[in-house]
């Protein structure tokens, strides 16, 4: 039986590097993204997330490194190429006395496989809004346009920088499900935002960058740690709530399930969240970056943990 190889990267950059005036704004990244895969880019404002997303859609030179997107180099890829790819950035479409529907016709005749405008403006939410100038747009109804203009052409690779900034909650939601389609269509998307609820709903794999370097990188799920670090678990013992923090929070709860013969009063178990450890990341902490309190430590009944009294 021949053994299948598995697909080639549709995103690929290695020592990625790009200074500005001596400031190193992208250091020595490197990141690949499968066909189908939702790759996110989470760090603070001056990461470097959006100068990567630049160069690897062909934006922006790069200093140094080695960049593939569909196989070829952004900086020399030509018009066939770009044809392939979509792009929404941070900024919102400008005020325009052209409707939104004719926009978007007139973008899409730049894509031999385009979507109907009619689609795309549904998908966006902006059906309602298709006869509309776009100078009489809402704010967050422009960003739904930049959307729309982004994924007209069913782009194989999909940047999205900051895509939902400008989204009220339910136009957010929508666009994660459109996200999620294009990803089960095969589209490989490149995300970058500062919402981390975002990343977590949406992202196979997080890529944390801090003063332009790649400080953590994994799934949302283990992203630095997050599941072998320690939980915090907590209940209400003679009218106080006590606190322990352990790395073996199942025997824990054995041990409390013999002392409390009946529920456990008002028992939680808290393990780091993503915002937890990408705080505790981008600050230059330890993987273990749940909320620490005031506390000595102790054991309880032999499981090793520190207590935290509240």
């Amino acid at each position: 039986m021949t053994a299948t190889n598995p697909p080639a990267p549709s995103v690929e950059a290695r020592g990625l590097a790009k200074s500005y005036g001596g400031d190193a704004a992208v250091d020595g990244v490197d990141l690949s993204a499968a066909p189908g895969e939702i790759l996110a880019l989470l760090g603070p404002n001056g990461a470097g997330k959006s100068t990567t997303v630049e160069i690897l859609a062909g934006f922006r030179d790069r200093d140094r490194g080695t960049a593939r997107v569909l196989g070829a180099d952004p900086a020399r890829a030509g018009r066939a190429w770009r044809a392939r790819t979509g792009i929404v950035w941070q900024h919102e479409t400008e005020g325009s006395p052209l409707r939104a529907y004719d926009i978007v016709r007139h973008v899409a005749g730049y894509y031999p496989r385009r979507r109907a405008p009619e689609e795309v403006l549904e998908l966006v939410g902006l059906s309602d809004q298709a006869r509309t100038a776009v100078r009489e747009l809402s704010g967050g109804q422009r960003r739904r346009l930049d959307v729309a203009l982004g994924v007209v052409g069913r782009p194989e690779v999909l940047f999205l920088d900051e895509p939902t900034t400008g989204f009220d909650p339910a136009a957010r939601r929508s666009f994660w499900d459109l996200v999620r389609s294009l990803a089960l269509d095969g589209t490989t998307i490149l995300l970058t935002t500062h919402y981390l609820e975002e990343a977590e709903a949406l992202a196979d794999r997080v890529v944390v960058l801090a003063r332009g370097r790649i400080v953590a990188e994994g799934d949302p799920a283990t992203l630095g740690g997050r599941a072998d670090a320690r939980a915090t678990v907590s209940w209400l013992s003679e009218g106080r709530r006590r606190s322990v923090r352990t790395a073996e929070p199942t025997a824990l709860l054995r041990e409390l399930l013999t002392e409390y013969p009946g529920e456990v009063p008002e028992l939680a178990v808290h393990r780091p969240s993503l915002e937890e450890t990408y705080l505790g990341l981008v600050d230059g902490g330890d993987d273990e970056t749940a909320p620490r309190r005031e506390g000595g430590a102790a054991n309880s009944g032999g499981t090793t943990g520190q207590e935290v009294r509240g």
